[in-house]
């Protein structure tokens, strides 16, 4: 069969090439043309656009570059004319993928989604859209499938594919990576302040204005695989701190406490077992806007699925130098950092356990049993 993927940013391209390698072992002949990364093109199929070509964040971002914007969605309506597939899936992504699909079911192609749009957070009229536009909709986050249940609409709860991703990594010898990126035996912090050239700007130098008040603790960046070392080293500015690139996950594995920007990172450094801080700083204008339409108590998966405070969130003004600086304190104390580990146990056993990308390449496969 022939299926046409469609992801945007890193994490996309992570639980995208998880699926690839799935639909292939479900459909020898399958022939897969996606939009991804480098993650889904290791894999095998047609990449036809990379993720870092159209990596806009915020309202006002998605206005000042919206005829690059409007010309993606053209050309990848007249590419999938033109590849016909059997199958359209649609990760995550939602901005983008919400106006192909309309295009999409009225041409009369199969549409199925992977990784729900945030419907539950804001918008929720974006629903109706879903239950017209997408055949088969296939949800990562335990609430979701209520959440749909409330609209009629029927969804299939796979479980998180982050659990697949961490437990099929090849383990890190701690000493051995730290010999390999001249890192010092102190614990260690890392940093993660996201994957997008415009969030990165915003909270990273926040971050980096710890690392003197902190010197018993090694601080590492980890940087995005959609960003260069020179746009890093622009910010950092002879700060005391390492920059490890596109090794999140083995960084994580090895830090003892971390800084983490809003967005699929938090659940991934809870599933590490990482006491964190959660970040998020955004331009004042998108903020205002996003201030006015999401209608949730919390901005971090974590505490979406948990439904409590289990990460402390700083956002927008609450994101300054003295109050991360109280918070990173606190989760480097014995008795707080116990308090978390418990939560973030409850945490994985929500998440529905492994096998989610099997899951979803089995039901999109036996569509057409």
């Amino acid at each position: 069969m022939k299926y046409y993927i469609i992801a945007g940013e890193a994490s996309g391209d992570l639980h995208g090439s998880n699926l690839m390698k799935e639909l292939f072992k479900e459909d020898t002949n399958a022939d897969i043309r996606f939009w991804g990364g480098d993650l889904m093109h290791a894999v095998g199929g047609t990449l036809v656009t990379h993720y870092k070509e159209r990596a806009f964040m915020g309202f006002v971002e998605v206005l000042m570059n919206l005829s690059k914007v409007l010309g993606f969605i053209k050309f990848c309506k007249k590419d999938i004319a033109a590849f016909k597939p059997d199958v359209i899936i649609f990760i995550d992504n939602s901005g983008f993928n919400l106006r192909v699909a309309k295009w999409a079911k009225e041409a009369g192609f199969k549409t199925n989604y992977y990784i729900s749009p945030q419907v539950w957070a804001s918008r929720a009229g974006r629903v109706e859209d879903i239950k017209r536009d997408i055949d088969k909709m296939f949800v990562i986050l335990p609430f979701e499938k209520d959440f749909y249940k409330k609209y009629n609409y029927e969804v299939s709860f796979v479980g998180h594919p982050l659990i697949d991703a961490i437990a099929g990594r090849t383990q890190v010898k701690e000493k051995e990576f730290r010999k390999i990126h001249s890192l010092s035996n102190k614990p260690i912090i890392a940093l993660l302040p996201g994957s997008r050239k415009q969030e990165i700007s915003k909270m990273l130098a926040v971050m980096l204005s710890l690392t003197g008040d902190f010197k018993d603790y090694e601080f590492v960046i980890a940087g995005a695989p959609s960003q260069d070392l020179s746009f890093y080293q622009n910010i950092i500015k002879g700060k005391d701190v390492k920059f490890i690139n596109n090794k999140t996950h083995d960084l994580l594995s090895v830090s003892y406490a971390a800084i983490v920007a809003s967005g699929t990172a938090t659940l991934e450094t809870a599933l590490f077992k990482v006491p964190q801080v959660v970040c998020y700083k955004g331009s004042a204008i998108s903020y205002q806007i996003a201030k006015r339409i999401i209608t949730l108590k919390f901005i971090s998966l974590v505490n979406l699925i948990m439904d409590k405070e289990v990460v402390k969130e700083l956002i927008q003004n609450d994101f300054t130098t003295k109050n991360l600086r109280k918070e990173l304190a606190k989760i480097l104390e014995t008795k707080h950092r116990e308090e978390l580990f418990l939560a973030y146990f409850d945490l994985e056993k929500k998440l529905g356990g492994k096998g989610a990308s099997k899951k979803v390449a089995t039901e999109i496969v036996n569509q057409f049993n």
